[in-house]
């Protein structure tokens, strides 16, 4: 049995008790009553009563934690302590039209981290459908379940599946994608969108996919991710090459190899 700190199992009883509504809800996606919070961007109910479950889950052991929401926002906490961010269901899109694509993801955010700067150190990624549960702390690697995971060995992108996130209605920078696409395309065996940036993630952790790049994402799509994939032993960097990846709201991660390669093709893509 693999070892962990408190704050894993705090994590995985928390996206274990929204779970099963999650999939009880799924199976029901027709009846579901859903609200429109933007163009193309749809919050149901099963995604808000998710965010309360572990929201609960989350206070109940660590009251004085603050929290970042997806559905919620801000919730102040003490400023001297970590924060959790939450995403209760990334993928909602796919949720809501019955595709089995899906993720809770949860991270810790320590305020006083290397440099004396924020800095992710517990992630998890769970999808309740196939029960997968991804996690990381820093230092002790990434795993799922019992599993150690290390991202893919490929060193060339002919061998390489890369995943990427396509904008769409009202979200996204259609030109900047395109000109990425047009580069990475003709190097690469394939490259996939399947619509949550969470799992597109610890996939990349778990070597199933080689790479993966992504623009205009939010903090809770990506921080558990982040740390996935750099316990993993793969590199994770914003577009220019740097770690500033939750403030610009960019993500390009891959292996060593994969991910300098990469970058240089988004460099020269974006000049």
């Amino acid at each position: 049995m693999v070892s962990h700190s408190g704050l894993i199992t705090i994590m995985e009883r928390a996206v274990r008790k929204a779970a099963p509504r999650l999939r009880r809800d799924f199976n029901e996606v027709q009846h579901l009553q859903v609200s429109r919070k933007g163009p193309a961007d749809f919050v149901s109910v099963a995604d808000k009563q998710a965010e309360e479950t572990i929201v609960e889950e989350l206070r109940k052991a660590r009251p004085d934690w603050g929290l970042l929401l997806e559905e919620g926002g801000t919730i102040e906490g003490d400023p001297t302590k970590p924060r959790w961010i939450v995403d209760p269901l990334d993928g909602t899109s796919n949720f809501l039209h019955g595709i089995p694509h899906f993720a809770i993801s949860i991270a810790v955010e320590d305020p006083m981290g290397a440099g004396g700067k924020p800095e992710i150190t517990h992630g998890m990624v769970y999808q309740p459908l196939t029960d997968e549960g991804f996690w990381a702390e820093k230092g002790r690697g990434a795993w799922l379940q019992g599993q150690r995971l290390r991202v893919s060995a490929r060193r060339e992108l002919a061998d390489s599946l890369i995943a990427t996130g396509i904008p769409f209605l009202g979200h996204g920078n259609f030109a900047e994608w395109s000109r990425i696409f047009g580069a990475v395309a003709p190097e690469v065996a394939g490259i996939r969108r399947f619509g949550s940036a969470a799992l597109d993630l610890a996939w990349v952790a778990a070597g199933r996919y080689d790479g993966f790049w992504e623009s205009g994402l939010q903090p809770w799509d990506v921080a558990a991710g982040l740390i996935l994939v750099k316990e993993a032993g793969g590199f994770v960097t914003d577009f220019r090459g740097q770690d500033r990846m939750i403030e610009r709201r960019e993500v390009l991660a891959a292996n060593d190899a994969l991910q300098s390669r990469l970058h240089k093709l988004l460099a020269n893509a974006l000049r």
